[in-house]
């Protein structure tokens, strides 16, 4: 039985509750533009998690975690301008920022114990 990535398995969770922030968003507060913005980091997040799971070299693996790690910190500043805007409710924003600041955290050490190893 093969052991639990818990990052890739934080990221793609991270996606769907996106997503549905997206849905809502569109759906019910009709903001397409900035929703648009978090949609795409926040997604891109595991997408890259998902590449450097497969990299071919230790080169690769971090700068898949790097773009990872940029688009993490890019889905927190549109998760907090849509809080502070008013467009997402503060309890669905902080859920989120959360969420995002826990995988930052990860991604970050992940990034510090790889590029230590290859020093």
């Amino acid at each position: 039985m093969a052991k639990e990535n818990v990052i890739l398995t934080k990221t793609y969770d991270f996606s769907l509750f996106i997503v549905n922030i997206y849905r809502h968003l569109t759906e019910n507060r009709k903001e397409y533009v900035l929703s648009k913005q978090l949609l795409r980091s926040a997604t891109s997040i595991g997408a890259n998690s998902e590449e450097a799971s497969a990299g071919v070299s230790r080169k690769d693996f971090i700068n898949k975690y790097q773009i990872a790690y940029k688009e993490a910190k890019e889905s927190h500043y549109w998760l907090r301008l849509l809080r502070d805007s008013n467009w997402l409710e503060l309890d669905k924003a902080n859920d989120a920022l959360l969420k995002c600041e826990e995988i930052i955290r990860i991604i970050n050490a992940i990034l510090q114990s790889s590029k230590i190893s290859i020093s």
